[in-house]
């Protein structure tokens, strides 16, 4: 696995859309963090851009990625927000020169599509909040952000809870937005998991949906020879008038229930205020015991 060169005070990161419209007046807050750290910015020809939902076209939202992706003096890429979109680019983006010259991509959600496929060349991408949560962020959470764009090694500590399941494992941390990543099954951007840790995450799901995404993804063997599965926050779940009949933790339990790896539930990432940052396609250490869930980027 390829990890992009961490940046330098002086270096250059764009923000771009790649799904959901963004707007230069709410750009304002990343630029003042990133221009905090002593990084310059350059915004995309697709901030401000209205395309209905989108950020433009999906020309003008390829072209300005890929202008981004070849630039020399871009160092790193920030995906505005999430939302819907990505999917609907991603064949028609060049990673010619990226793999060779890997820089760093940034973001989550709707951005998993990038993850992915970018996971498939063999380069490590940040999972993230993106400039639309910058204004929601805590400091600590950018300052994870910020010490794994500079190359300082995160460690992250948690209580566990007693429906975690204990174990310790070290591997190459996959995963993203479980929507996402269920969407892109079959296709040349979907992971291969085998041997390593699955990171999942979601937002706004009816219960049953949970239920049939994560049926379809053990049936795919997404958790044959998985060696951990770390689950961050799962916000906003709704359930039907005759009710599911089990949680989003009861759901992934019962589907895991035969598999001998370490599982820990509402870890700090995902759609929350505390969405630290990981290193995707990393090697990680990941262990749950009676007391803590402990995930720290080797």
């Amino acid at each position: 696995m390829k990890i992009p060169p961490y940046l330098k005070k002086g270096d250059t990161v764009a923000i771009v859309c790649t799904a959901r419209k963004f707007f230069p007046e709410d750009a304002k807050p990343a630029i003042d963090l990133l221009e905090s750290w002593g990084l310059k910015v350059k915004l995309g020809k697709t901030i401000g851009l209205d395309s209905c939902q989108l950020g433009g076209t999906d020309a003008e939202r390829t072209a300005d990625f890929q202008e981004q992706l070849d630039n020399d003096n871009v160092k790193a890429i920030w995906c505005a927000r999430g939302g819907y979109g990505t999917v609907r680019i991603i064949d028609m983006i060049d990673f010619t020169k990226f793999k060779k010259h890997p820089k760093w991509v940034m973001g989550f959600s709707d951005v998993t599509v990038l993850h992915s496929h970018i996971n498939t060349l063999n380069v490590a991408t940040l999972h993230s909040i993106m400039p639309f949560t910058v204004p929601k962020a805590p400091e600590e959470v950018k300052e994870t952000f910020k010490n794994s764009l500079f190359g300082i090694k995160n460690s992250y500590t948690i209580p566990s809870k007693s429906y975690d399941k204990k174990g310790l494992a070290k591997g190459e941390l996959v995963g993203g937005n479980l929507s996402i990543l269920y969407s892109l099954l079959g296709s040349k951007s979907s992971i291969d998991t085998k041997g390593k840790i699955l990171f999942i995450e979601d937002l706004d799901e009816y219960l049953y949906h949970i239920d049939r995404m994560m049926y379809n993804l053990k049936r795919n063997d997404y958790f044959k020879n998985v060696k951990g599965i770390i689950v961050g926050s799962m916000h906003d779940m709704h359930d039907n008038e005759i009710p599911f009949g089990q949680n989003e933790v009861q759901i992934i339990t019962e589907i895991a229930k035969d598999l001998n790896i370490p599982i820990a539930f509402e870890f700090c990432a995902g759609h929350q205020k505390d969405n630290r940052t990981l290193v995707l396609g990393s090697q990680v250490t990941f262990e749950v015991n009676d007391k803590e869930i402990k995930l720290s980027f080797d």
